[in-house]
C-alpha cells in the first residue's frame, strides 16, 4: 500500500513534471515565435527606416542641389535686374538727352522759319510769303505740344492776325506787269520811226485791170515820201544810239520801279513810273497798240498803294533765343 502509494506520486510527479515540461516548451516555442516576429519587425522596421534616411539622404541631397541652384538663379537673376536698373537710367539719361536735343532743333527750325518771314517782310514786302512761313512755324510748335512754347505760340499768332489785317498789295502780280513792260520795250514804236498809216485803194473788185494796176503804182509811189508832224523838235533829233539809249533809260526806269515796289518805297515807285509814263508819252507813238498798251498798263500799275507799314517779328525771335538760352542753361 506504501508502495502503490509511492509509485502514485512519482506517477503524479511525473505527470506534473511532464505538464511542466510541456509548459515549458510550449512558453519557449511562443516565446521563440514571438522573437522571431519581433525580430523580423525590428528587421524590416530597420531596413524601411534604411530605405526612408536613404531616400531622406537623395531628397535632401536633391534639396540642396535645388537650393544651389535657386541660389544662382536668384544671383542670376539680381544681376539682370542691375543691368535692368542701370540700362533703363541709361535709356532714361537718352531719352532727356534726345528730348532736350529735340526741343533744340525744333527750336532752331522754328527761328529758321520766323527768320525767312522777317526777311520776306523786310527785304520783299512779302505778306503772303511771311504769313505762309509763320503759319508753318506754329503748325510746326503745335504737333510738339509742349507748355513753355504756350507763350511764344501767342507772340506768332499776333503776328499773324497783324499781317492778315494788313491791306493787300499784289507785289507779285505788279511785279509781272513790270517785267512785261520792260520785255516790251525794244518793240515799243517812236515818234520818230513811226509810219503812217496805209490808204486803202478805193479800187474795187469790180475796177477794171489798168484802174487796180495804177492803184498800185501810186500806193508804192506814196510810200517813197513821208510827210509827218511833230509836235517837239527834239523827237525828229534821235539818232540810232541815242534811240538805243532811250530804250535802255526807260528799262532802268522800270527796273527801278520794280526793286522800290520790293522795298515798298512808295514814293519812288510813283516817281519811276510817272517818269516812265512821261517817256512813252513824249518819244514814242501812242498811236500804236503796243505804246497804247503800255501806257494803259502803267496806268494800272501807278495806283496801287505801298504805303503799308509793315510789322516786323522782333518780338518772336527775342522770345525763341531767349527758350533757347534757357534750354541750353538747363543742361
Amino acid at each position: 500500500m506504501v508502495v502503490a502509494k509511492s509509485v502514485f506520486r512519482s506517477q503524479l510527479l511525473a505527470i506534473g513534471l511532464g505538464v511542466v515540461l510541456v509548459l515549458v516548451g510550449l512558453l519557449w516555442y511562443h516565446t521563440n515565435v514571438e522573437l522571431n516576429r519581433v525580430r523580423d519587425d525590428v528587421a524590416r522596421r530597420v531596413q524601411q527606416a534604411d530605405l526612408e534616411l536613404r531616400e531622406n539622404r537623395l531628397v535632401s541631397r536633391e534639396a540642396q542641389e535645388s537650393s544651389r541652384e535657386a541660389q544662382s538663379r536668384v544671383g542670376q537673376l539680381e544681376n539682370r535686374v542691375n543691368e535692368s536698373q542701370s540700362q533703363q537710367l541709361a535709356l532714361e539719361q537718352l531719352y532727356h538727352e534726345l528730348s532736350r536735343g529735340r526741343d533744340e532743333w525744333l527750336l532752331a527750325e522754328v527761328e529758321q522759319t520766323i527768320a525767312l518771314a522777317s526777311q520776306q517782310l523786310q527785304l520783299a514786302g512779302n505778306v503772303q510769303g511771311a504769313l505762309i512761313a509763320l503759319q508753318i512755324a506754329d503748325a510746326r510748335l503745335g504737333r510738339s505740344d509742349r507748355p513753355q512754347h504756350i507763350p511764344l505760340r501767342k507772340l506768332i499768332s499776333r503776328d499773324i492776325e497783324r499781317l492778315r489785317a494788313l491791306p493787300p498789295v499784289d507785289v507779285a502780280g505788279l511785279t509781272l506787269k513790270l517785267d512785261e513792260l520792260i520785255g516790251a520795250t525794244d518793240q515799243l514804236t517812236l515818234l520818230a520811226e513811226g509810219r503812217p498809216q496805209l490808204v486803202q485803194d478805193d479800187a474795187g473788185e469790180g475796177s477794171s485791170m489798168w484802174a487796180r494796176l495804177t492803184g498800185l503804182v501810186w500806193t508804192e509811189v506814196k510810200q517813197l515820201v513821208r510827210i509827218q508832224r511833230l509836235d517837239s523838235s527834239d523827237q525828229a533829233l534821235l539818232t540810232p544810239e541815242q534811240s538805243y539809249f532811250l530804250r535802255e533809260n526807260l528799262k532802268l526806269r522800270l527796273m527801278h520801279a520794280r526793286i522800290a515796289l520790293l522795298q515798298r518805297n512808295d514814293s519812288l515807285y510813283r516817281a519811276d513810273i510817272a517818269s516812265a509814263r512821261q517817256w512813252l508819252d513824249r518819244y514814242f507813238d501812242a498811236r500804236q497798240p503796243r505804246v497804247s498798251g503800255a501806257l494803259a498798263a502803267l496806268s494800272d500799275i501807278s495806283v496801287a498803294t505801298l504805303d503799308v507799314q509793315l510789322p516786323t517779328l522782333g518780338e518772336s525771335l527775342t522770345m525763341i533765343r531767349t527758350l533757347k538760352s534757357s534750354g541750353d542753361k538747363g543742361e
